[in-house]
C-alpha cells in the first residue's frame, strides 16, 4: 500500500548546488537539512529548487556549492505559521542523491509526476498579451492520512481544459517545478521579496473525460 502511494508523487532534479546545508528539524535522531539547487530551463534562466535532505543520505557537514547533483524524491508541502496565518512551504523530499561530474548528459533535469485531486476551483485568466493561464491546487495523498497540497500552473490549451475541472476531480499531471519571485506587501511602506514554487504543467489527464492533452512549455 505504501509503495503504491509513493508512486503518485515522483520528482527528479539535476542541477548545481548553490547553498550550504541548513538544519531544519530531526525525527527520532535523523536530521533533515535544507539545500538549494539551481536547475536550468530551456531558456537561459534558472529555477532555484529547495531540497529537504536527510543526514543519512550524505555528509551534510561538507561544502557542495558548485557541485552538480541528481536527486529523486517527492514534492511535499507543509503549513508554516507566520504573520497570524499559515503559509504553504514546498520542497523536494529527497530519497536518493548522487554527486555528478556534470549535467551535460542529463536529458531532463527537472521532471515531476503527480496523481491527485483538485481541492480548489481552478482560476483561469489571460495575460495582457492574451496568453491563457490557469492556476490549480492539487491534493496528493501520503500514507497515514496525510496529503501534500501542490500549486500547479497550466498554459494555453491546458489552461482552457483546466477551467472545466471540478473540486474533487481526479487529475494526473506531468511537468517541471519552477520558482517565481514576487513582492509581498508587509505594510504601507514595506515590501518583501519572496519566492513561490509551483508545477508548470506540460501534460495532464483528467478522469472525468479520460482525455489527455499536451503542450510544450518553452
Amino acid at each position: 500500500m505504501t509503495d503504491k502511494i509513493f508512486d503518485n508523487n515522483q520528482v527528479t532534479i539535476a542541477g548545481e548546488v548553490v547553498s550550504n546545508f541548513v538544519f531544519s528539524h530531526d525525527v527520532f535522531g535523523e536530521g533533515f537539512y535544507c539545500l538549494e539547487v539551481s536547475v536550468g530551463r530551456l531558456s537561459s534562466s534558472h529555477d532555484i529548487i529547495p531540497l529537504m535532505v536527510s543526514d543519512r543520505l550524505i555528509d551534510v557537514k561538507k561544502d557542495y556549492i558548485g557541485k552538480f547533483i541528481q536527486v529523486s524524491g517527492q514534492f511535499r508541502s507543509y503549513n508554516r505559521h507566520e504573520e497570524l496565518k499559515n503559509r504553504l512551504v514546498l520542497s523536494v523530499f529527497v530519497r536518493e542523491i548522487e554527486i555528478l561530474e556534470g549535467i551535460e548528459d542529463i536529458v531532463n533535469p527537472n521532471s515531476i509526476f503527480l496523481d491527485g485531486y483538485i481541492c480548489k476551483l481552478p482560476v483561469y485568466r489571460k495575460t495582457p498579451l492574451g496568453r491563457e493561464i490557469a492556476d490549480l491546487l492539487l491534493a496528493v495523498n501520503r500514507p497515514y492520512g496525510k496529503s501534500d497540497y501542490i500549486p500547479c500552473i497550466c498554459w494555453g490549451r491546458n489552461a482552457r481544459f483546466a477551467d472545466s475541472f471540478k473540486v474533487g476531480g481526479h487529475l494526473q499531471i506531468w511537468g517541471r517545478i519552477q520558482s517565481r519571485e514576487y513582492q509581498k506587501k508587509i505594510s504601507e511602506t514595506e515590501v518583501e521579496k519572496r519566492v513561490a514554487f509551483e508545477v508548470s504543467v506540460s501534460k495532464m489527464e483528467y478522469d472525468e473525460d479520460a482525455l489527455m492533452i499536451q503542450e510544450e512549455i518553452s
